[in-house]
């Protein structure tokens, strides 16, 4: 850990900060993908942001003091105006989507999966210890993010979003 304390791999917040490791990985070859500036423009200043989070994973927090990097409320503001922005453009769900479309779409979906997961992780650890509060909403918010990036990739490049219907009639 950034403190220089050794703990086994498998800890709660190994876990944590290497899911946040593997959603930026996830969200790197999302960019890889996209054509789209400002998707791309996004997705660099959350993979930035990821850095924090991590950083505030991997630090544990002594004597009632604060890591030196955490996650702020500005961060967590910022990822909603996102959303409503982006969100706008979209025409509003009346029922789940498949994950699919477009190459960086798919990619994105893949990413808000693994964004759940790291939040899911977060969650955990922060049943055993205290966590910053932003940092769970940060990647609350992440995950809404994702997928509304997703919706705006398949939207501006012409990609159908395939809508899911029950099986049951």
């Amino acid at each position: 850990m950034f403190s220089g304390e050794r703990v086994r791999k498998d800890a709660l917040r190994i876990e944590a900060y290497g899911t946040v490791d593997e959603l930026s990985s996830t969200i790197g070859h999302a960019r890889s993908l996209t054509e789209d500036r400002e998707v791309d423009e996004i997705l660099e200043k959350v993979q930035r942001d990821l850095f924090v989070v991590g950083a505030e994973l991997a630090t544990r927090s002594r004597k009632g003091k604060p890591p030196k990097v955490e996650v702020t409320d500005e961060m967590v503001k910022h990822l909603e105006q996102d959303i409503d922005r982006l969100d706008a453009e979209l025409s509003p769900l009346s029922t789940f989507i498949i994950p699919s479309g477009a190459t960086a779409a798919t990619a994105l979906h893949v990413a808000r999966a693994v964004a759940r997961r790291a939040e899911r992780k977060a969650v955990t650890l922060a049943k055993k210890e205290k966590l910053n509060p932003q940092l769970l909403a940060y990647l609350n918010r992440l995950s809404s993010l994702l997928f509304v990036l997703a919706r705006i990739v398949n939207r501006r490049s012409g990609a159908e979003e395939t809508t899911w219907t029950s099986r049951s009639h």
